[in-house]
């Protein structure tokens, strides 16, 4: 006869005081202590991509301001045009260019901003590159 034969047959025993925990919360138990809390977030952010900022010559800049210039004036025409623009990360040197696609609703000169119908809005000193059908009219 082996040691444990008069209770290896009975039930689990179930406490009348306390519930049983859930199988999610046991496993908390035994998960890894975390010594270097945020270590992870600070290897991710530095390992992170951003873009450098392309600098414009001046003749783009007076293309740009010239297209810029075409929008205002066809803005009762309701432009469509793909704007490209760097957006500057908030955390390290660098960012990321976007391209917004919509209507132009108002250039707003004195806060240098384009604004889109959908609510984009976009600072002119960061734009980087327009297109519209405007503008292979205006060449014409």
């Amino acid at each position: 006869m082996g040691n444990y034969d008069d209770i290896i047959n009975l039930p689990h025993p179930e406490s009348k005081k306390h519930p049983k925990m859930p199988a999610l919360d046991r496993a908390a138990q035994f998960s890894p202590f975390a010594a270097l809390v945020g270590h992870n977030a600070a290897v991710t952010e530095t390992a992170r991509l951003t873009e450098s900022r392309m600098e414009l010559d001046e003749i783009r800049k007076e293309e740009l301001n010239e297209q810029l210039q075409l929008l205002k004036e066809q803005l009762l025409q309701k432009p469509q045009v793909s704007i490209t623009y760097f957006v500057p990360d908030s955390k390290k040197d660098g960012g990321v260019y976007l391209t917004a696609t919509g209507t132009v609703i108002k250039i707003e000169e004195a806060r240098h901003q384009v604004i889109l119908e959908n609510g984009t809005v976009i600072p002119m000193e960061e734009i980087y590159e327009m297109e519209s059908t405007f503008f292979e009219y205006a060449d014409d």
